[in-house]
């Protein structure tokens, strides 16, 4: 690539960029262009002198990603497909919750090296990681396409496409790119960055101290089990997870999240529900329940109402916080572990 992604910088990398040439004030006009105005057009930033603009057209590039197809569902989800300057493609999903919410489900790598048994992500196997740019880029284009306002807060979850952690360079610095101030202004807070276990990294992110709020892909709680579903476990077992998160820095307001998939006849039970309350005792928790959701070629199937709602119950009256997220975007393939790379484009 001989031009810079502009999506890919913070302010202050930014500003140094533009400083030999010009003032480092115009890097906070050109972000209020970017990610306040959603304009990714240099000659359409009118307040920008005329050298600066060409300058800008010569040494960066808005255009590496393109949005190219979007699917709505009959829940109100929007399914987004993004080519990339390497013609491949990645998907992300709007989901929007009731009173004006919206939540962004964002992808960071192509296809998926963790290649978990229900999850249909990696099925068309990994690619590659993708950049800062390219995961800021979701933001920019969902923002601008759905036009939400700038100051509209909105909540950010890298729960798409791949392993967040690992691609940890390029989603931490995501997080920082997202948050800054004079740019989109998400803060920390409202970032949430989930993970298969990568106990390792876990650690390392721990020491970024970003401030984001975590969630765990558990989904059994014995390791046979998780083994089964998720070949990861045979690296880093539930009781080294479990040993990192409890070294973990959270605000004091916020939860561990443990995200369990309920699969029928397979992790459903209140056997299970039992060791799950032994497992998090000691650990501020927050478990979500999800809905298994079937695809082609998948052994494994989706449990009944009934049957979740008495695992939750049974969660609940033993002291530990747990919530059902129901499945957004089913009909459009856009639920979790649905997403996945189209063909080549």
């Amino acid at each position: 690539m001989d031009k810079s992604y502009i999506f890919g910088y913070t302010l202050e990398e930014f500003a140094q960029s533009l400083e030999k040439n010009f003032p480092k004030f115009r890097a906070k006009q050109i972000f209020h262009w970017l990610y306040v105005h959603y304009e990714n057009c240099f000659d359409k930033m009118v307040n920008l002198p005329k050298d600066l603009r060409e300058f800008l057209a010569q040494r960066y590039t808005s255009t590496l990603t393109t949005l190219i197809k979007k699917e709505e569902s009959k829940d109100g989800s929007i399914k987004y497909l993004f080519k990339t300057y390497d013609n491949h493609s990645y998907e992300s999903v709007l989901l929007k919750m009731k009173e004006y919410k919206f939540t962004l489900c964002l992808s960071s790598q192509i296809g998926c090296k963790v290649g978990c048994s229900f999850c249909l992500t990696a099925k068309g196997g990994f690619v590659r990681n993708l950049e800062s740019g390219e995961m800021v880029y979701q933001v920019f284009a969902i923002k601008k396409d759905q036009n939400i306002p700038p100051n509209k807060a909105i909540n950010i979850v890298y729960m798409g496409m791949g392993e967040p952690l690992d691609n940890l360079e390029n989603v931490s610095k995501c997080v920082q790119i997202l948050s800054e101030f004079e740019g989109l202004n998400i803060s920390p807070r409202r970032q949430t960055i989930s993970t298969s276990g990568i106990a390792p990294k876990i650690k390392k992110l721990g020491v970024l101290n970003l401030g984001i709020q975590l969630a765990i892909s558990l989904h059994a709680v014995d390791d046979d089990l998780r083994t089964e579903l998720m070949p990861i476990n045979k690296a880093y077992n539930i009781q080294s997870i479990i040993q990192e998160i409890s070294n973990f820095p959270l605000d004091s307001r916020k939860r561990i999240m443990f995200e369990y998939l309920m699969i029928d006849n397979l992790n459903d039970d209140l056997k299970s529900a039992k060791k799950l309350v032994a497992l998090l005792n000691k650990i501020k928790a927050k478990v979500n329940l999800i809905y298994f959701n079937p695809h082609q070629g998948s052994p494994y199937k989706r449990p009944s109402k009934e049957k979740v709602e008495a695992f939750r119950e049974y969660l609940l009256q033993k002291g530990l916080l747990c919530t059902i997220r129901e499945s957004k975007g089913l009909d459009i393939s856009a639920a979790c572990g649905q997403l996945r790379e189209k063909e080549r484009i």
